[in-house]
Order: structure tokens, then C-alpha cells, then sequence
């Protein structure tokens, strides 16, 4: 079973090299190795290796930069995954991608359902739903999994940032009005390993073929999160100077970044858990193993 794995350097790739390694003989591809930018050096690379499996964790995710870069956004995003769907259609291979909350509008009350009509805010979701509709159009086998908040110790992300800061200042502010699950790449890449384990076992067929909401449960804000962090970060010896009566709330107004967020990254997982048997642990489990992680090995 030939696995090829593209974007193996990023937060999720990281990981997936780890989960996916037990499945079959996996071939991991960083930027260097295929740039989603050269796609028809990107075509020859998945005709000479023949995969069966196509795991496709690289992605243009400069939120901001994208509204000023749109065209190297859709390179990337769309077009390169149009072209890796095409790819796994002539191979009859499965095309597992993974998408974003971003492409929806976060104005919805509730969690939002694989269903729902997408409406992106920013070029970057905007892109990153041309890409999965690319994917649907050229009809191959495939698994989207939209995820949101995600984070690891490698990267850049919201929970390294946080720490950063706490680290440096005697005071912070974090935006009050989102919501969503802080997702692990840890669990992202093991509930990959798992449904594909299904997939090469032929325990589940083709039909399982489509979109689907993967993030860890339960809910939170970012300045609840941001505080959880920092309670964790201090209970394990890391020397945080911001007490938690100095992280203040503030609105996702109050910043004037180029791209609009979704206020609402709330996705409901009920498909994926009846489809794959999987349960989906709580998100404050992975944040205590992410802080652990910090305090025993990386410098901040």
C-alpha cells in the first residue's frame, strides 16, 4: 500500500508522518521536495510513485497575506488540489485533504454542519473552498476533513503565541467573542490513521467518500483558552509573568487585521464519529499534553 504524503514539514504533515508510517510504505514530500506552486512537477511526482493513497497536509495559511497574494493562494489551494484529485481519479487512488472552518461566515447560532452553505469572509477560505470544490467536480475517492483552531508544538500558532507573551509581559489581551475547539494536529493525524485503516481493510466502502467536520469536543473562547494555557503553563514550572487577573477580554473588532475571521469555528463532528467509530476526546485534554510537551522540551 504506496502512501504519499505532501506537506510533511507543516503542523498536521508532522504528525502524519508518525500515524500514517504503520498503514503502508509511506513517502513523505516537504516544500522542497513538491512546491503545490510547479503543478505539473507536482502531477509527474504522484505518476511516478503511483500511490494508492494521496494525503494532501500542505496548504497555503497566511490568513492575511492571502488577501494581498490571492493568486499564489489559489495556486496553491485550488488549483494544485484540483490537480491532485485529478491525479487520484486516473490512479482510482483515495485523495484524503484538509480544509477549514474559514469556509463559512461564523454567523451561524449553532455548530455548523457539513451540510451548511459555505460563505467565506477572507481570499484565504474563499481558496480553500474552490479547493475542495475542485476535488467534488473531478469525482475521485476522497476525505475532506475540515478542522479548526489547530496547534502543535511545531509551527506557528495561537497556544505558542499565548505562552510567548505570558512569558514577557505582565499583561495580555485575547479576543472574547470567537468560538471554537481547539484541535490538536496530534488527533487530527490519528483519526486519519484510523479512518484509512478502515479504508485499507475495506471496512467501510466508497461511499464514505465526502466532507467531514473533524475537531476535538466541547467548546471554548479565546480568552478562556488563552487563560487555561497560562494556568497550565504555571503549574508546570514555566516562569510566566501574567496573572490571570491581568489577561483582559476584548473584541475580534479590536483588531484590524486584513482578513475577516469566522467568530463562530464551532463544527459539528457527529458524522465523522458515527461514520468511523471514533470518539472524540474533549479539547482541554490535548491542551494539558501540548503544555507538558512545552515545559519538558521546547524553548519558548
Amino acid at each position: 500500500m504506496r502512501i504519499l504524503l505532501l506537506g510533511k514539514d507543516g503542523q498536521v504533515g508532522w504528525e502524519l508522518q508518525r500515524s500514517l508510517s504503520p498503514l503502508g510504505q509511506l513517502l513523505s514530500l516537504g516544500r522542497m521536495e513538491a512546491d503545490l506552486k510547479n503543478i505539473e512537477d507536482l502531477r509527474h511526482r504522484v505518476q511516478s510513485y503511483k500511490p494508492k493513497i494521496i494525503v494532501n497536509a500542505a496548504a497555503y495559511t497566511a490568513v492575511d497575506k492571502a488577501e494581498s497574494e490571492a493568486e499564489k493562494a489559489y495556486r496553491i489551494n485550488a488549483e494544485a488540489v484540483g490537480a491532485l484529485a485529478e491525479e487520484a481519479s486516473r490512479l482510482g487512488a483515495w485523495l484524503i485533504h484538509y480544509s477549514t472552518d474559514y469556509v463559512f461566515d461564523g454567523k451561524k447560532a449553532a455548530s455548523y454542519l457539513e451540510s451548511d452553505d459555505c460563505h467565506p469572509l477572507s481570499v484565504y477560505g474563499q481558496s480553500k473552498l474552490t479547493g475542495e470544490n475542485a476535488i467534488r467536480a473531478v469525482g475521485c475517492k476522497h476525505l475532506i476533513f475540515r478542522s479548526s483552531w489547530v496547534y502543535s508544538v511545531h509551527g506557528a500558532n495561537f497556544p505558542l503565541a499565548i505562552l510567548r507573551r505570558a512569558l514577557e509581559r505582565e499583561e495580555i489581551e485575547v479576543v472574547a467573542d470567537s468560538f471554537g475547539a481547539p484541535t490538536s494536529a496530534h488527533l487530527i493525524a490519528d483519526v486519519t490513521a484510523l479512518a484509512l485503516h478502515q479504508v485499507i481493510q475495506d471496512k467501510v466502502s466508497d461511499k464514505v467518500s465526502g466532507t467531514y467536520h473533524l475537531t476535538a469536543a466541547g467548546e471554548t473562547s479565546w480568552y478562556d483558552y488563552a487563560q487555561l494555557l497560562v494556568r497550565l503553563a504555571r503549574k508546570r514550572g514555566l516562569p510566566v509573568k501574567v496573572v490571570s487577573n491581568r489577561i483582559f477580554p476584548t473584541t475580534s473588532d479590536s483588531y484590524k487585521a486584513p482578513a475577516q475571521r469566522p467568530k463562530n469555528s464551532r463544527l459539528n463532528t457527529h458524522k465523522i464519529s458515527e461514520q468511523f467509530k471514533v470518539l472524540l476526546p474533549d479539547w482541554k485534554n490535548h491542551v494539558v499534553r501540548f503544555v507538558e510537551e512545552i515545559s519538558k522540551a521546547k524553548p519558548l
